[in-house]
Parts: structure tokens; C-alpha cells; sequence
């Protein structure tokens, strides 16, 4: 029972339109800009990193929560179902209109609560790998070895389960009918 309450709640908390939020403070609609994403990434692109970074605190905060209210109702587990949920709710939002999200950040926040050390040593790694290159590539190498790096500190079912997460960051993308398809030009007529 734990694992399900853990993951509506999650859901619920994932389900916060943070990054629109802040958008809207800045009068931009993310849905009309950009990729047409409701996430941090798409708020970055718009707004520049000063005025994003709550959109990327909120939306990590979500996971994080989400994480940390799980573990305590139902261990590691709930903490995955909690964790689950929020990234659900971030990618088909109750209260933003079921509209897809990708979750990368509510990720992020789900790994700081699930996982800890791994998630220090990939924060140090985005860190450095930003400073040397750009952010985008930081934050690229500090998720996708995550897994790697929770290889030395968690069970092997930990790591499997965060396969599944990271499985649906990408089943996201594929998913993806934002902005895309709306701002891209049509494709001319064959000769």
C-alpha cells in the first residue's frame, strides 16, 4: 500500500507546472516557444540560465520529494515508486493538461533522494564537464552515468530500476509531439 500511495503522490507533486510558472513570470509560454516542452530545459532556452534556474530547482524538487516522502513510507522501493510517479506527473501533468514533459530534471531530483553518492559524483561530473564544455553536455554526461556510477554504490537492482527511469526519459522523447511538429516547416512538394 505504501508503494501506491508513494507513487500518487509523487504523481501529484510531478504534476506541478513549475517551469510554466516560471516562464509565465517572465511572460513567455513555453507551450508557443522553443521545442514547446513544459520543462527546465525549454525554460533555459528561453529565459538564459539566472532567470531558468528555478524552473531547473522546482522540477528536481519534484523527484527529490517525491523520493524522499517514498523512502520513508515504503524503503528504497517507495522511494522508486514515488520517484516514478513524479516523473509520470511531470510528463502528463493533471494540472497542466496531460501534456508531455520529459523528466529529465524530476530524474535528477528522484536520484538525489534514491541514490545519493552516485548522484554527488554525477553532479561533480556535470559540474566539471560544464565548466570545460557547455552546461548542455554537463548535464548530458552527469545523467547518462548515473547508472555507471550507482554500479559501485547500489545493489544491482538499483541500478536496473534506474535503467527503467532512464528508459522513459527516452520513451519521452520518442513520444514527443510538442513543439516539434507544430514549428517545423513544411516539407516542400517532391519535384
Amino acid at each position: 500500500m505504501g508503494y501506491v500511495v508513494a507513487a500518487v503522490l509523487g504523481y501529484l507533486l510531478g504534476s506541478i507546472p513549475v517551469a510554466l510558472w516560471v516562464a509565465r513570470r517572465h511572460g513567455v509560454d513555453l507551450w508557443q516557444t522553443g521545442d514547446g516542452n513544459p520543462g527546465a530545459w525549454n525554460a533555459l532556452e528561453q529565459l538564459g540560465g539566472r532567470r531558468a534556474l528555478p524552473a531547473f530547482l522546482g522540477d528536481a524538487a519534484k523527484g527529490l520529494v517525491a523520493g524522499v516522502l517514498g523512502l520513508s513510507l515504503a524503503g528504497w522501493w517507495g522511494g522508486f515508486a514515488g520517484v516514478l510517479g513524479a516523473m509520470l506527473g511531470h510528463a502528463f501533468p493533471l494540472f497542466a493538461g496531460f501534456r508531455v514533459g520529459k523528466a529529465g530534471m524530476t530524474f535528477v531530483g528522484g536520484g538525489l533522494a534514491l541514490s545519493p553518492w552516485a548522484a554527488a559524483v554525477c553532479l561533480a561530473l556535470c559540474l566539471a564537464t560544464s565548466l570545460v564544455f557547455s552546461f548542455k553536455w554537463g548535464a548530458r554526461a552527469g545523467v547518462f552515468a548515473f547508472p555507471f556510477v550507482q554500479l559501485a554504490t547500489d545493489p544491482i537492482a538499483h541500478v536496473a530500476a534506474t535503467g527503467v527511469l532512464m528508459s522513459l526519459i527516452g520513451l519521452l522523447f520518442l513520444l514527443d509531439t510538442s513543439g516539434r511538429a507544430r514549428s517545423a516547416p513544411a516539407a516542400p512538394p517532391p519535384s
